[in-house]
């Protein structure tokens, strides 16, 4: 039991390293065996095909580094203090974990009906009870009314973009990788006050 664990393991380090570096479409299984120190059919064993592993080493990443995302918006925080916790653990999960970003690009750019398919992926989505905490706030005249859709993704948006242009903007602001890192630990405070101030009554 062990030893296949061990092996699944080595496969799943494997494979996301090479999608990190490579792209997931220019990975092909044979460089994932090849890197993992296996023969072709015992990776094929295990997962049947790339897409298989594609899709559970996103679930995998997804659930363990998400699951923070969800005890917040479900916490009994105010919306305001919500916000910025969400928006703080969500940037450090990226940090850690640029990898999410890709994989999530990936599967719109190869599959974009894919991406509903995928359980994991509503943990980037918000909950019941942080929308009902969004028309509840709005219905006591504490925030404008708002579509909590909307909100969702300019939160989501505002959050994951940045990552998704990194060389670009390490580019064109020629910065390191260090700074840029720094760039976005600044936005943890930037991008509540653009969101707390849309929800205002002006």
């Amino acid at each position: 039991m062990t030893r296949h664990k061990n092996t699944e393991q080595k496969i799943f380090d494997a494979a996301t390293e090479l999608f990190l570096e490579k792209g997931v479409d220019r990975t092909s299984v044979r460089d994932i065996a090849a890197k993992a120190g296996i023969n072709l059919a015992l990776l094929n064993y295990y997962f049947r095909t790339k897409e298989n592993l594609f899709n559970s080493i996103f679930s995998e990443l997804m659930k363990e580094n998400t699951r923070k995302l969800i005890e917040i918006l479900d916490s009994d925080l105010s919306l305001e203090e919500k916000i910025q916790k969400y928006v703080a653990e969500y940037t450090d999960v990226l940090l850690e974990n640029p990898l999410l970003v890709s994989f999530v690009m990936a599967i719109l750019h190869r599959s974009w009906d894919k991406i509903t398919q995928l359980e994991a992926i509503s943990y980037l989505y918000g909950t019941e009870k942080f929308t009902q905490q969004l028309f509840d706030e709005a219905k006591k005249g504490n925030i404008r009314k708002t579509n909590p859709t909307q909100f969702f993704v300019d939160m989501l948006s505002l959050i994951t973009f940045p990552f998704a242009i990194k060389l670009l903007i390490m580019d064109k602001a020629s910065i390191t990788e260090d700074e840029f890192k720094t760039f976005i630990r600044e936005r943890k405070k930037r991008v509540p006050r653009i969101l707390i101030n849309e929800l205002k009554i002006k």
